[in-house]
């Protein structure tokens, strides 16, 4: 945990703007992949981002810190992805080829911290099964697989952010596995 954020969110609190845009400078990258890897869609995911500060600004009066800074604003963006996922009508397949760009397909668009747009295209075929698999798990599956395995939170950390007993985690991340490896099983 970043030791700096309780000090941030503190004086964010109290009005300070800076506090406030270093902490959207610590989460904005994070949140947005974490956005994206569930909707997979750029632009709403955008938009969740956004949300997501907007609704930290509006209420850090409301911020409990017995809780990690991170469990809190991740909590904010799940449920704001969740929201979006079920208010959704049939997705979009990454395999298509978005109209917005010729040629691309929707894993080339993919955002990751350390990849350019040409890497990737590049993106291996195993990753792309796999990223395509987790996109087609149904949203509870999909929440805790991503957020384990895409953005490296713990049992625990995920209980927090989705409000649910660890035991429940655990059982969704195992049924999630399973969906995974029915879906792979054929195709790796």
């Amino acid at each position: 945990m970043n030791v700096l954020e309780p000090r941030l969110a503190k004086l964010a609190l109290k009005g300070d703007q800076r506090a406030f845009a270093e902490l959207v400078d610590l989460y904005q990258d994070k949140l947005f992949h974490m956005a994206y890897r569930m909707l997979n869609n750029r632009q709403e995911a955008e938009d969740v981002v956004q949300d997501t500060f907007l609704r930290v600004y509006k209420n850090l009066d409301r911020y409990d810190e017995t809780l990690k800074f991170s469990t809190w604003i991740y909590r904010i963006a799940t449920n704001l992805c969740i929201d979006r996922l079920r208010k959704r009508k049939p997705t979009y397949s990454l395999d298509a080829e978005s109209s917005d760009h010729e040629g691309l397909d929707g894993y080339s668009m993919i955002p990751s911290d350390n990849r350019t747009p040409e890497s990737e295209v590049l993106l291996s075929d195993t990753q792309r099964i796999i990223h395509a698999a987790i996109a087609s798990l149904p949203p509870k599956y999909k929440t805790v697989m991503t957020l384990r395995y895409m953005q490296d939170l713990s049992l625990q950390e995920i209980g927090e952010v989705l409000d649910m007993p660890v035991t429940t985690i655990k059982t969704r991340v195992h049924r999630g596995r399973e969906f995974l490896r029915k879906k792979l099983e054929h195709k790796l």
